[in-house]
């Protein structure tokens, strides 16, 4: 039967229309790096800045100040007032939004394709024009504080994983949360704000992604216009952050909340990231997170320990490897009632040393390269998807070269590459190991 399933998947993947949109780039004088991918099945345009600058990069003592600066940058220009280029967005039927991740900022609008011209003039006018006052930041500031409070404060899961990050990395600023610690938020300034601004949000630290029902020369044209004329930012170098230190033992942390109604266990170890140029270690480890748990019930730890021993509800393995510096690969148990968190703790390791010692099925690494296959193809129907992979790949130190090359280079990895891949990335000495439970479990329960 799993043969029958497998088969059949396999036939309709390979039925599937390749349809890759046609990728095409530029580089303005002042170092703005454009990316164009045409789609003309419908009058839609995806028009994305992304910022080589996010949490990662702020100075020491001013956690939250990219992500306050997003927030800031809808406070208008001197031809835009306060929240008038959303307003602007909507009324031409279009919809926009910004996200701040550790490597990256990004500004988004998708809007019919005869309106990429507006779109151009407006985040291009915000790109070195930006205008706060201090009433301005004062407002904001209470706004990103209170969606700390709401989104991270209130959710024990959020601050568990907190918690977890800031364990993980010692000297890396991957420790730091998005957000921002509250403390140093509460004292972010405007001129905190505008010399972040004003060294970052540069043409020559930015990449323009455009996709949609657009023509690459047209598109040039527009840059040229809007953005061609926008000075650099002088002397601005290539990001060097502080790195990790070896870890040589392992760490463990136990969270506790009367929030948590359901007690869980994550484990974290330390990973490489994707490398421009050399990228196969990271799709090993990609195809290692898919077979473990990236599809949960059906993959190798769904079937040893939510079917077999039945000692997890849930299940998952995870990796991704589009950042800056080292990442992290996690696997998550959900005990099953009466299970305690140091059998489910004990399960899952038995359930990995079983996989290593196993090997790899053929049969389901063949059906997960075929998902990954359909996934993909999916996703190149939706240009803003597409767009994102290029603007997240582009400002984590990636090439458009090795966006392309990604799909094919996860259907060469082999069985023996994967098992290679989970006995490097297993080391306990390299883990953290963090359990989340109510306040009156006991440690063992």
């Amino acid at each position: 039967m799993k043969r029958l399933f497998l088969a059949l998947s396999l036939m309709l993947a390979a039925s599937l229309p390749a349809r890759a949109a046609r990728t095409t780039t530029f580089t303005l004088d002042n170092g703005l790096q454009i990316v164009v991918l045409e789609d003309h099945r419908a009058p839609v345009v995806v028009h994305m800045v992304w910022y080589r600058v996010g949490a990662a990069d702020e100075p020491p003592g001013k956690s939250g100040i990219a992500h306050f600066l997003e927030h800031l940058m809808f406070k208008g220009t001197d031809t835009l007032g306060p929240g008038e280029l959303s307003k602007i967005v909507t009324r031409n039927g279009g919809s926009d939004n910004a996200f701040t991740s550790w490597d990256y900022t990004a500004y988004f609008q998708r809007v019919a394709a005869d309106r990429l011209e507006l779109m151009m003039r407006m985040e291009a006018d915000r790109m070195r024009n930006l205008r706060m006052t201090r009433d301005d930041v004062e407002t904001e500031r209470q706004v990103v504080l209170e969606e700390r409070a709401q989104r991270t404060d209130s959710q024990p899961s959020v601050l568990f994983r907190e918690q977890r990050r800031a364990a993980q990395y010692l000297n890396s600023p991957y420790g730091i949360p998005v957000v921002g610690w509250r403390r140093e938020v509460e004292r972010l300034s405007r001129e905190d704000a505008y010399a972040f601004y004003q060294r970052f949000y540069a043409p020559n630290n930015a990449v323009l992604v455009v996709a949609g029902d657009v023509d690459p020369d047209h598109v040039l044209a527009l840059a040229r216009k809007y953005y061609g004329p926008l000075a650099p930012t002088p002397g601005l170098t290539a990001r060097h952050r502080p790195q990790e230190p070896p870890q040589l033992a392992e760490r463990r942390l136990t969270f506790r909340d009367p929030r948590i109604a359901q007690p869980f266990i994550v484990r974290s170890y330390l990973a490489p990231e994707r490398d421009s140029g050399d990228q196969r270690a990271a799709a090993r480890l990609t195809m290692l997170a898919e077979l473990l748990g990236g599809d949960g019930a059906t993959s190798v730890l769904g079937q040893k320990l939510v079917f077999g021993s039945r000692k997890a509800l849930f299940v998952n393995a995870g990796y991704d490897g589009v950042s800056l510096d080292d990442t992290t690969f996690s696997l998550v148990i959900v005990p099953t009632p009466g299970t305690s968190m140091q059998e489910a703790e004990e399960a899952l390791d038995k359930a990995v040393a079983e996989f290593i010692d196993e090997g790899v099925d053929p049969d389901q690494l063949a059906r997960v390269k075929m998902q990954l296959r359909a996934t993909r193809i999916y996703d190149e129907d939706d240009v803003e998807s597409l767009a994102r992979d290029y603007g997240t790949a582009l400002t984590s130190g990636l090439t458009e070269k090795d966006v392309q090359a990604w799909p094919a280079l996860l259907q060469q990895i082999t069985a023996d590459e994967v098992i290679a891949a989970a006995k490097e990335v297993f080391d306990r000495h390299k883990a953290v190991t963090g359990w989340a439970m109510p306040a009156a479990m006991e440690d063992g329960q």
